[in-house]
């Protein structure tokens, strides 16, 4: 196939086929975060009926807010613990199956069923298998009682809450590493062997360097969805609950605008966390994309 025939016939057929999807994304993303930078600006009326200029009142007021900084530590807290594992964990898998050791086939198409559940199913799956009294736990928690309460216990809860994100997140971060480790071409591998280098030193020096790409990827995904996926398994889970003890910033956002009607203190949040979501995908870039090598 030629160059030419490649080409669209019209010059304006590109843009036709992805104006729905940019419709989409502006009516869904860039219009409410234009709208609540907006209200950050002002003191909106719950149920209508105008709005007047604050200023920066609104951000004084919010970052005063003792609960915005704990929903924010615990929110960074989540973001690495859980980015972390839900990278570390598909790499291992990846691995596995790029040797290609027994049920590593089946094992591939298994571990990217999890992609097609929403993330609200996750959480009601994961709510009833982390159950105290019906789950999995169920027996440990019957030989000593309350080890495991997550319906009490603030630990317990945001550890279900780590387990279910990282079960969400194996099936994409799976296959764009095992995709990148399939990539590497195999007189790689075995000019490592020939040189004595073992299974362990050829994952170390030459599978993971070659990577890093893919690994770079999946990590500034992770962080930046950590963010925000997080608010479905919490409404599903635990509620924010027990005692706030899950309440990350995102979930605030929507119990401060939803439940307490404080529309400027949510846009506020919103604003602040959107410019913490950029800020950090910048330093990740700035920090770490500049000693990617993707070249081979």
């Amino acid at each position: 196939m030629t160059s030419e025939s490649s080409l669209f016939s019209h010059r304006w057929l590109p843009l036709l086929l992805v104006a729905p999807l940019m419709l989409l994304i502006a009516l869904f993303f860039y219009v409410p975060v234009f709208q609540a930078f907006y209200w950050s600006f002002f003191l909106e009326r719950p149920f209508g009926g105008g709005s007047m200029f604050v200023g920066w009142d609104n951000f004084a007021r919010v970052l005063a807010d003792p609960e915005f900084w704990e929903a924010g530590w615990r929110t960074i807290i989540f973001m690495v613990t859980a980015s972390t594992l839900a990278v570390l964990i598909p790499l291992i898998l990846a691995l596995a199956a790029d040797r290609k050791i027994r049920l590593a086939l089946p094992a591939r198409n298994v571990l990217v069923w999890p992609k097609g559940v929403a993330g609200a199913s996750i959480g009601v799956v994961f709510a009833f298998i982390f159950n105290p009294f019906v789950g999995v736990l169920a027996p440990l928690n019957s030989a000593f009682p309350g080890i495991w309460a997550p319906g009490i216990n603030g630990t317990d809860a945001f550890i279900t809450l780590i387990a279910a994100h990282v079960w969400g997140g194996i099936p994409f971060n799976f296959v764009i590493l095992l995709a990148g480790l399939q990539s590497i071409p195999k007189t790689m591998h075995q000019a490592a062997a020939m040189d004595g280098a073992g299974p362990w030193r050829r994952i170390f020096d030459v599978q993971l360097p070659l990577i890093m790409p893919q690994l770079f990827l999946t990590l500034v995904l992770e962080f930046t969805e950590s963010v925000t996926s997080a608010f479905a398994l919490i409404d599903t889970i635990t509620d924010g609950g027990p005692g706030g003890a899950t309440t990350l910033l995102v979930y605030k956002i929507y119990t401060d605008g939803f439940s307490g009607y404080d529309l400027s203190g949510a846009s506020t949040q919103t604003a602040i966390l959107m410019v913490f979501v950029v800020l950090l995908t910048a330093a990740q870039f700035l920090f770490l994309g500049r000693r990617i090598n993707y070249e081979r």
